[in-house]
């Protein structure tokens, strides 16, 4: 029996059908390799601290003039007193990361605290030079305001992905011996001190700050490996990898 004309463009038809359900990926893969820009990347940092006594650290910091580390950009991660994380990038989910197994067996070692860890996918064209971002991150200090690590990190390409670190790591410093109580004669006028209103308060005293390490380093970058930035009380690790239509 000879097939009619209905029935051969019925099965052309049935054929289409079933070349558009076992080949639906052929069509995606086209429209991903256009969204994909140049030059795209997952940017990867962990943050650790190292669990050592400040006191039994060779490196004395303190007493050092320290530069000011570069006003910040944009934000990677700061913790507020309350332990709120902030962020103003569109960090990728940690499960994602690469650096996450390397922050884990951080953890389980029992002599690093990994402070952070996070990601994100961006375009780093040649002659990029991105915003340096802020970190703020440790214990909250007291006081002063602040957590103990504070500082930035900067993205920079050339012909070659370049990050900079400038992290400084402070600690309250040491309380000094207390100033002698005024006696009776010493009162505010005799002393030519400006006396205090009723119903005033004296603001608190800022806790004085005192450096422990620090981190003042600019790596250049190989895609898929990871590299080390580190003080004796602090680290980072960074890993680039970048990303095409395939993954």
């Amino acid at each position: 029996m000879q097939p009619t004309a209905h029935s051969l463009r019925a099965l052309a038809t049935c054929a289409l059908v079933l070349v558009a359900l076992v080949f639906p990926a052929g069509n995606a893969s086209a429209q991903s390799a256009q969204a994909v820009p140049d030059d795209y990347y997952r940017a990867e940092f962990v943050i650790f601290e190292r669990i050592v006594d400040p006191e039994t650290l060779d490196e004395r910091m303190a007493g050092r003039e320290i530069a000011p580390t570069t006003p910040p950009g944009d934000t990677l991660w700061a913790v507020s007193e309350q332990g709120e994380v902030t962020t103003t990038l569109n960090l990728a989910p940690e499960q994602d990361l690469y650096l996450k197994t390397a922050a884990q067996r951080l953890e389980r070692s029992g002599r690093y605290r990994v402070l952070m860890t996070a990601g994100w996918y961006q375009s780093f064209p040649p002659d990029y030079e991105g915003p340096p971002l802020r970190v703020a991150l440790g214990d909250w200090i007291a006081g002063a305001g602040q957590r103990e690590i504070e500082g930035t990190l900067t993205i920079r390409r050339q012909r070659y992905l370049h990050v900079s670190a400038e992290l400084n790591h402070w600690r309250a410093a040491p309380v000094s011996t207390p100033m002698p109580v005024a006696g009776p004669e010493e009162t505010p006028m005799a002393t030519g001190e400006d006396p205090m209103l009723p119903g005033e308060q004296a603001a608190p005293a800022r806790t004085p700050l005192e450096l422990v390490t620090w981190i003042r380093e600019t790596r250049r970058m190989r895609s898929e490996e990871i590299h080390l930035l580190d003080s004796p009380t602090i680290g980072v690790l960074v890993f680039f990898k970048r990303v095409g239509a395939e993954d």
